[in-house]
């Protein structure tokens, strides 16, 4: 018989670096799953990604036993890494704070498929370039495609 599913917690953690202090702590704690295990588990799996920040969704069953996957990092933060940013702009629409290329986007797009709720590539894209503009990020030359 299949485990009962007791629900789902979603965190931002940065890979590598799990430990038992906020936020994890008390978001596991109060679910009754073991913290150290899970952060022991979730640095393994997450050591080549050191330092980036990855969304984790974890499945508790009503045994206290976990199931996690991790997903890739946010586009917002993806964006920031390819301007070479701290943040964006507090005014997206008067203040413009850095400028990327079409090619960027593309690979933000590629790497962030399988999150996003979309078929194509293109549409990928879109969505990752409205991100931008949100943020104050323009994008450079002309949309692949759209000759």
């Amino acid at each position: 018989m299949a485990k009962q599913v007791a629900g789902l917690i979603k965190l931002q953690i940065k890979g590598g670096a799990a430990n038992p202090s906020p936020p994890v702590g008390p978001a596991l704690g109060s679910k009754g799953i073991n913290i150290m295990e899970f952060c022991k588990q979730f640095n393994a799996r997450t050591q080549e990604k050191a330092g980036k920040i990855l969304p984790v969704v974890i499945t508790y069953y009503t045994d206290k036993s976990y199931d996690f996957v991790v997903k890739t990092p946010p586009v917002a933060i993806q964006l920031l890494e390819a301007a070479k940013l701290k943040g964006g702009s507090a005014e997206p629409n008067r203040k413009k704070v850095a400028e990327i290329t079409w090619e960027q986007v593309q690979q933000i797009a590629q790497d962030k498929m399988i999150d996003l709720n979309c078929f194509t590539v293109e549409s990928a894209m879109s969505m990752v370039a409205g991100t931008a503009r949100s943020m104050g990020i323009t994008i450079k030359g002309q949309l692949p495609g759209n000759n």
